[in-house]
């Protein structure tokens, strides 16, 4: 019997995405809307989530209430209402107005791998978030994250590094998010056990054996 699960994305039946693509083991769970969003391997988006025009990677942890790349409006118009950009919802013969789609689409979001967004957070158009970063329950991303930063408040700021900057740089040379699936199992148990240095030069030395 294999020691793997079922790579299969599990998506919740009241979900609703288009034009999306979900990597192996993803979970998209109840009430998520996702329009044009590609998840990696082992992302799972809580409850209620909502994200347009954004790329994850994997291992994120998406908590409840969360919305990526929140809606955009043209405050400069006489109206910000979504009939100027949409009227072919309230008239015919009134087409979309795709300049200002494209400029939104134009916006996308990027996050790296393995970062947690708390309950309740909204990460602004354009924003980049790097790897292993933490975001703060409630947050209002309004700019760039580094990798292994912790951010939190309106608008989010730095509370502190995750890990010191040596660790961090030490993290992105491991690699670990794209390591095989049985080198992932293999280390699962350091990584419940060991601490981060301890893991990390355990791991860097390659006694755990090949990948």
């Amino acid at each position: 019997m294999s020691r793997f699960l079922d790579p299969s994305p599990r998506i919740h039946s009241t979900a609703r995405l288009k034009g999306c693509r979900v990597g192996r083991y993803a979970e998209i769970g109840e009430r998520v809307l996702l329009r044009d969003v590609t998840v990696g391997d082992f992302t799972y988006f809580e409850r209620q989530g909502e994200a347009i025009y954004a790329d994850l990677g994997k291992f994120c942890s998406i908590a409840a209430n969360v919305r990526i790349n929140a809606l955009d409006h043209p405050i400069k118009r006489p109206l910000s209402h979504k009939i100027t950009y949409r009227p072919n919802e309230y008239f015919r013969w009134q087409p979309l107005d795709a300049a200002w789609r494209e400029n939104r689409a134009g916006q996308r979001v990027s996050i790296g791998n393995d970062v947690w967004i708390g309950h309740g957070s909204v990460v602004m158009p354009g924003v980049a978030i790097g790897n292993g970063a933490v975001i703060g329950a409630n947050a209002v991303v309004t700019a760039d994250v580094p990798a292994y930063t912790i951010v939190a408040g309106v608008p989010a700021r730095p509370i502190r590094l995750r890990f010191d900057e040596e660790v961090a740089a030490r993290m992105e040379r491991l690699d670990l998010w794209n390591w095989s699936l049985e080198r992932i199992y293999d280390a699962i148990a350091d990584m419940q056990t060991l601490n981060i240095e301890a893991f990390l030069t355990k791991y860097e030395a390659g006694r755990e054996g090949d990948q």
